[in-house]
C-alpha cells in the first residue's frame, strides 16, 4: 500500500523522518510546493487537510484555478524489447502505439476498482 493520504480530490504523499521523529509530505501531482508534516498521524492527517484548505484559499487570493494537472502526455522509459513486443500487440491488435497503451492501462486501472 502506498504512503498517501486524499482530501478534495488532492493526493498527499506521506514519508517519515526517523531522524527528526516525524512524518511530512507533499501535495503531489501539481506544480506548486505545498508541504505538511507533523509528529503523529492524528495531527499528520489534519495538517494535511489545512494544507489543502490553504492551499485552495491562496489560489483563490491570487485569482488563479487551482493545479490539477493531467495533460494527457506522459514519457514511460521500458526496456526495448518490451517497446518491441507491445508494438508487435498493437499491429496485430489493429491500432496505433498510443491507442494500444491506453487501451491496456484503461482495462487494469477501471478493473481494479
Amino acid at each position: 500500500m502506498a504512503n498517501t493520504i486524499e482530501y478534495k480530490g488532492y493526493i498527499g504523499s506521506i514519508e517519515y523522518s526517523s531522524e527528526d521523529k516525524c512524518f511530512f509530505g507533499k501535495l503531489e501531482m501539481i506544480d506548486d510546493l505545498v508541504t505538511f508534516e507533523s509528529d503523529n498521524a492524528h495531527d499528520l492527517e489534519n495538517n494535511f487537510h489545512n494544507a489543502v484548505k490553504e492551499y485552495l484559499q491562496t489560489c483563490l487570493d491570487l485569482g488563479r484555478e487551482p493545479q490539477k494537472i493531467y495533460k494527457g502526455v506522459f514519457n514511460v522509459r521500458i526496456d526495448p524489447e518490451l517497446h518491441k513486443k507491445i508494438y508487435k500487440e498493437a499491429l496485430k491488435a489493429g491500432v496505433s502505439l498510443n491507442s494500444f497503451i491506453q487501451q491496456t492501462l484503461a482495462n487494469r486501472v477501471f478493473s481494479s476498482h
